[in-house]
C-alpha cells in the first residue's frame, strides 16, 4: 500500500501545490522547517547506503566519471542559457542556476528501477555527486552569476555540510549498526521523505502565491526545458561514446533529476522566495517526466 502510495508522488505533488496555491495560509509560516525537513530526507538517504555504495565507484569509474561531468556540466550551462533566452529576472536565474549545480535527486534510483536501468549505477551516482555537490554547487553558482549577483560561496558550502554531508554520514553510520531493521522499514522511510518534499513544495507554492499569476507559466516552461535538455544529451552522449541503452538510461536520469529540494532551501536562505520556485517546480515535474520515462523504457 505505501508502495503504491509512493508511485503517485506527481499526483501529490500537483495536489498539494494547489492546495497551497488556494489556501496559502495553511503553509506561508512553515519556511522555518525546510532545512529541517530536507537534512530528514538526506539522513534517511543515508540510512539505505552502506560502504559497499561508495567502493563501487573503483569498480566502474569511467561510466562514472563520464555521468557526473554531464551532471555538473550540462545541468547549470543549461540553466543559464535559458534564463537568458526567456529572458529571466535575476531572481530566478539564480534559481535555475541553483537547480543546474546541485546533486542528482534520491528519486532517481526509484525511476531508474522502474525503467529497468541499472540501478547499482544510479545509487552510486546519486552518493558520489552528492557529496561532490558540497564544492561544486557553490563555486558553479559563483561562476556562473556571482559577476552580477552577491553569491555567498563560503556559506552556502557550509550550509550544504550541515544540510546534506553530516546527515547522511549519519545515516550510513546507522545502515551500519541498524541495517536489519532499516531494511525492514525501507518502505515507511521512503514514504516520509516524499512528505516532507510535497511539504517543501505547498511552502514554495504558497510564499510565491502573489507571484505565480506573472510568471508561474513562464517557470514551468523553463523547468521542463531543461529537465528535457538533460535526459536528451545524457542519452545521446553516453550512447554516442558507445555505452548500451540500459546505462544510457540510467544516466539520463540521473543527470534529469535533481536535488532540487537542496536548491530551494539555498534560494530561500540566501537569496528570495522567488529562487525558490524553479526549484519548486522542477520538484514536480522531474517526477512526472521521470515517471513517465520509465513506463515508456520499461515497455520498450
Amino acid at each position: 500500500m505505501l508502495n503504491r502510495f509512493n508511485t503517485l508522488f506527481p499526483l501529490w505533488a500537483i495536489v498539494f501545490s494547489a492546495m497551497a496555491y488556494f489556501y496559502p495560509q495553511l503553509f506561508m509560516s512553515l519556511s522555518y522547517v525546510i532545512t529541517y525537513l530536507l537534512m530528514a530526507i538526506m539522513l534517511f538517504m543515508g540510512m539505505t547506503l552502506s560502504s559497499s555504495d561508495f567502493l563501487r565507484v573503483l569498480k566502474r569509474p569511467k561510466i562514472i566519471s563520464i555521468g557526473l561531468f554531464l551532471q555538473f556540466s550540462i545541468m547549470p550551462l543549461c540553466a543559464l542559457m535559458i534564463s537568458k533566452l526567456l529572458g529571466l529576472s535575476d531572481e530566478l536565474t539564480i534559481g535555475m542556476i541553483l537547480v543546474g549545480s546541485v546533486s542528482g535527486g534520491t528519486a532517481s534510483n526509484v525511476i531508474t528501477y522502474l525503467a529497468d536501468g541499472d540501478v547499482a549505477l544510479s545509487i552510486t551516482m546519486t552518493t558520489v555527486s552528492t557529496l561532490l555537490s558540497v564544492l561544486a554547487t557553490p563555486l558553479l553558482t559563483y561562476a556562473y552569476v556571482g559577476q552580477s549577483l552577491d553569491v555567498p560561496v563560503l556559506d552556502i558550502l557550509v550550509s550544504i555540510l550541515k544540510i546534506v554531508l553530516f546527515p547522511v554520514f549519519f545515516g550510513v553510520m546507522l545502515n551500519r549498526y541498524f541495517g536489519a531493521m532499516i531494511i525492514k522499514n525501507e518502505s515507511y522511510l521512503a514514504t516520509l521523505s516524499m512528505l516532507f518534499i510535497l511539504t517543501i513544495i505547498a511552502i514554495v507554492v504558497a510564499l510565491n502565491h502573489a507571484n505565480m499569476h506573472e510568471v508561474g507559466l513562464l517557470i514551468i516552461g523553463a523547468v521542463i526545458f531543461h529537465n528535457s535538455i538533460g535526459i536528451i544529451s545524457a542519452y545521446s552522449i553516453t550512447a554516442l561514446v558507445g555505452y548500451e541503452p540500459k546505462i544510457c538510461r540510467t544516466v539520463a536520469i540521473e543527470v534529469g533529476m535533481q536535488n532540487s529540494g537542496l536548491a530551494v532551501a539555498l534560494a530561500l536562505k540566501y537569496f528570495s522566495p522567488l529562487s525558490a520556485l524553479p526549484g519548486a517546480v522542477f520538484s514536480i515535474w522531474h517526477n512526472i517526466s521521470g515517471a513517465l520515462l520509465a513506463t515508456y523504457w520499461n515497455r520498450k
